[in-house]
């Protein structure tokens, strides 16, 4: 049996990382599924019955598996789900693995912050040096507003900062507003 499928769970134990003999990064763990159900005579809720499953990622989603996810973290896993059965001394046992094609935080119990790990990003912030035409440069170890000599202190010693897209074109960054200019 080979279906995809989304489950929502607990990571239930760390991440465990290695790679294959043919040099393919592989990461896993156990998610725990517990279904909630509300019991209208005492009108609460409950925790129902709970499946377990092992999830396992491949290349790149094993590389950020390890640095993304924590035991005990809320997620959400997409992939194949695989049922394998063996058996041992008489008796059939049975474990439920999903090869997930992707993991993420569940974001109905807290928030996350997506950083890009691709080899080239979309966007990435550029820091440029401040040049001499773009105004008075300011001593980096004068950091006291009476230090200097000016009386306006928050003019100078901001870097410009711009946004480089996948073209290599470049765009001002305006950091209160988010908005963007072209360079």
């Amino acid at each position: 049996m080979s279906e995809t499928i989304s489950i929502r769970g607990f990571v239930a134990t760390e991440i465990t990382s290695s790679t294959t003999p043919g040099g393919v990064a592989t990461a896993s763990f156990r998610l725990g599924s517990t279904t909630r159900r509300f019991d209208r005579e005492s009108k609460t809720w409950g925790d129902g019955h709970t499946n377990w499953f092992t999830v396992q990622g491949y290349r790149n989603l094993a590389g950020t598996l390890g640095c993304s996810i924590r035991k005990g973290q809320p997620v959400i896993v997409v992939g194949k789900l695989k049922i394998r059965t063996w058996e041992k001394e008489g008796r059939v046992y049975h474990s439920t693995i999903i090869d997930a094609e992707a993991v993420g935080h569940d974001l109905a119990f807290g928030s996350a912050n997506f950083i890009r790990t691709a080899s080239r990003p979309a966007l990435s912030l550029v820091e440029q040096p401040q040049s001499p035409e773009d105004g008075p440069v300011v001593d980096p170890g004068l950091d006291e507003p009476e230090d200097r000599e000016d009386g306006h202190p928050e003019e100078h010693g901001v870097a410009a900062v711009v946004i480089e897209d996948n073209d290599g074109g470049l765009a001002s960054l305006d950091l209160e507003t988010g908005e963007l200019a072209e360079v």
